[in-house]
Parts: C-alpha cells; sequence; structure tokens
C-alpha cells in the first residue's frame, strides 16, 4: 500500500512539476475538507498521511483544560499526558479518532476534486514563482495557437498570451512557430497566473541586441535609448563606457552579422545605430540620420530644436510619413522643426548666404514635429 501510493506521488509529482511534499500536503488538505464538509465536527481537524501505510490519519485537536467544561473540545491534564508526556494546561494535543463508517468510500469520491483543486492551486504557485521575478527577460515559446484578440505561446509547462496590441502588424504567426517573446508581466488572476508577452515592446530589442552583443552583455557598451515603430524601423543610440571602444562598430559587428542577427529576428525591421552624444545638438544630428544636417539650433525654454537640412535631403530627414523625424524626437526628447537651408535663403531674399540662413533658423518657427510618447500598441 505504501509504494504504491509513493510510487503514485511520484510519477504525478513528475508529470505535473510540483514537489512530492506539496502533492502529500494537497492529499491531507483534501481528505480534512471532506470530513469538515460531511460531518460538520465541532472540534478542529487535523490529517496526517501515515508514511507506513500511505493511508490518511485523522485527529481530534483538543485543548487540555482543568476543569473541563466542553468535552467536544477540551480534555484533562491527566488525559492529554496519556497521549503527549509533556502536555500542560492551555496546550493543544492531538487524538487519533476512527471515521464514521463510510467515510472511506466517501472521501474515495469527493477527495479526488478537492485534492485536483489544490494539486491546480499549487501548479499556480509554482508558474507564478518561475516566472514573477523574470518581467523584462527575453524567453523562447512556441506559438500553441491562434484566437481572433491574441495568441496563446508556450513557455515550457506555462502558458502565455500575446494581445493583439502586443503583436507586430507586418509579422504572421503560425501554430507550431518558434519565436523569442519579451516576458512583458505576470499577474495574478481568479483563474491563476496570467503571463503577458510581446513582439512589439522596444526593450525586446535590447535584450536582442544583449545577447548578439557581448560588449553591451558586459557593460562596456550601454544602449542610452530606443525609439520604436515595430515592424519598420528603430533607432538605437549606444554608448562606449570605456575608451577607445567603437559603439557603432560593436554592435554592427564584422560585416554588419550582430546587427543583421538582430534584423533577422524582428522579420527584417530596419534598425538605425547611432552614437549617443551628451551635446543635444550633436545628439538630434545623429538621431535624424540617414540625412546629412547642416545645423541645429536648440531653445532650450520651448525644449526645440530646429534643424537645418539641404534641400536634397530634407525628405530623407522627415521619412515617409514623417517617420524619421518622429523616431529621431522620441530618441532624443526633443521637438524638431526641420527647415531647408535653400528655403530659408529664399525667404530672407536673393542675397542671403547659408549662414544667413543659419543664423535666422532660431527666429524663425516653422512646422514642429512633436516628441511622440513611448509607440503603443494599437488594434489591427
Amino acid at each position: 500500500m505504501r509504494g504504491e501510493f509513493y510510487a503514485a506521488i511520484s510519477q504525478l509529482s513528475l508529470e505535473r512539476g510540483i514537489s512530492r511534499e506539496v502533492l502529500i500536503s494537497s492529499v491531507e488538505q483534501a481528505v480534512k475538507a471532506v470530513f469538515v464538509r460531511n460531518y460538520n465536527p465541532p472540534y478542529e481537524v487535523e490529517v496526517e498521511m501515515d508514511h507506513n501505510t500511505g493511508q490518511a490519519q485523522v485527529y481530534r485537536m483538543m485543548r487540555v483544560a482543568e476543569p473541563v467544561q466542553d468535552p467536544q473540545t477540551e480534555i484533562s491534564l491527566q488525559d492529554a499526558r496519556k497521549l503527549q508526556r509533556d502536555a500542560r494546561i492551555g496546550d493543544l494535543v492531538r487524538e487519533n479518532i476512527n471515521p464514521p463508517s463510510g467515510f472511506g468510500r466517501i472521501a474515495a469520491q469527493m477527495t479526488k476534486q478537492v485534492m485536483l483543486q489544490k494539486i491546480r492551486e499549487a501548479e499556480h504557485e509554482t508558474v507564478y514563482g518561475e516566472f514573477a521575478d523574470r518581467e523584462g527577460e527575453l524567453v523562447n515559446g512556441v506559438v500553441a495557437r491562434l484566437e481572433p484578440t491574441l495568441a496563446i505561446v508556450e513557455l515550457g509547462k506555462a502558458e502565455a498570451i500575446m494581445p493583439r496590441s502586443e503583436q507586430v502588424e507586418s509579422e504572421s504567426y503560425r501554430s507550431g512557430q518558434r519565436l523569442k517573446v519579451l516576458l512583458q508581466r505576470v499577474q495574478r488572476t481568479p483563474k491563476g497566473p496570467q503571463i503577458i508577452v510581446s513582439r512589439r515592446d522596444k526593450n525586446l530589442l535590447k535584450r536582442l541586441f544583449e545577447i548578439e552583443v557581448p560588449e553591451i552583455y558586459n557593460g562596456t557598451v550601454e544602449i542610452k535609448g530606443i525609439a520604436r515603430v515595430a515592424g519598420e524601423r528603430s533607432k538605437v543610440a549606444v554608448a562606449a563606457r570605456q575608451p577607445g571602444i567603437d559603439p557603432v562598430g560593436s554592435c554592427v559587428g564584422v560585416r554588419g552579422i550582430r546587427v543583421q542577427n538582430v534584423v533577422d529576428e524582428v522579420h527584417g525591421e530596419k534598425i538605425d545605430i547611432i552614437q549617443w552624444s551628451e551635446d543635444p545638438s550633436t545628439y538630434i544630428a545623429r538621431a535624424l540620420s540617414p540625412a546629412q544636417v547642416t545645423s541645429v539650433t536648440l531653445e532650450p525654454q520651448e525644449n526645440t530644436a530646429t534643424v537645418i537640412v539641404p534641400e536634397r535631403q530634407l525628405s530623407l530627414a522627415i521619412g515617409k510619413n514623417g517617420q524619421n523625424a518622429r523616431l529621431a524626437a522620441n530618441l532624443t526628447g526633443w521637438r524638431i522643426d526641420i527647415r531647408s537651408a535653400e528655403s530659408l535663403m529664399r525667404e530672407l531674399g536673393p542675397d542671403a548666404s547659408t549662414q544667413d540662413a543659419v543664423d535666422a533658423a532660431a527666429s524663425l518657427q516653422g512646422a514642429v514635429v512633436e516628441e511622440s510618447p513611448e509607440p503603443t500598441s494599437a488594434d489591427r
């Protein structure tokens, strides 16, 4: 009997990933719940699995009292010391009782459901404990199934959900597909822990670069900022924390292999890697790459930068539908007003020079590209 019981417990422990102690405790709690539900005893009950027989032993908990006023819940000191030699007034002692006739059959029928519930609770707690401290990590998953508003992603023995708002519009998912996803958050719910993963979060790029670039992983190169339109284009600002290190070259890698591995993982999304600078003007000019910038004039009180570019570079600086300018504004934290030198010279007159245009740029107002908030994830 004992061998069969512990063999079953061991097998269940292996299948569910729950310790044997937790499973045995679940059995004890299940038997106790069935006993209390069926017999509603006036005394407190404890259940313990007998390690010799594998059977559940039911105990009545009694308070040591002199004199005994309630025989159902109290026991005299003399009788208590027959059960526990060092018992004292006020102690709780337990007495092994024989459950009423038929309890074994009733318990067998009802304990299963209660025990399964306890096991589910233990599984939920195990899953929560495994993932709660891993928020922000990159994890490998497999798409289990697709639903109208979300995708279910298997993470080992746990399942995570990737809402439509955290999916990338240009990506197509299918059952059985392997994906790297960002573990965004883990939260408790009445149905168990809910794990939310994302392919859209900008920190996904950060974790991918940490994998591909040893200098980022060991801290000699730091990612200072990321602006992302998931599936289309991203800008990553990097800086060296030690002299003599080329942060951009470290991220690009020999023949571009490092950044290409990241691009492949995000399914062809374009990634601009720029060198961060403490000087806002330099940083803004670099953020607008691949456009060439003639000058940057800052208006700190309005947090606005007026940028002059050659006429032929204007469309490149703004980007398709203003995307390049918005990403630069998001990355740098400045509102950016992009003007062409030629248009300013025409406004100043036929005798104006490029320097005149630069000097006049700070006082002229144009259409300002606002600093955008963090890229949001709109439903498709």
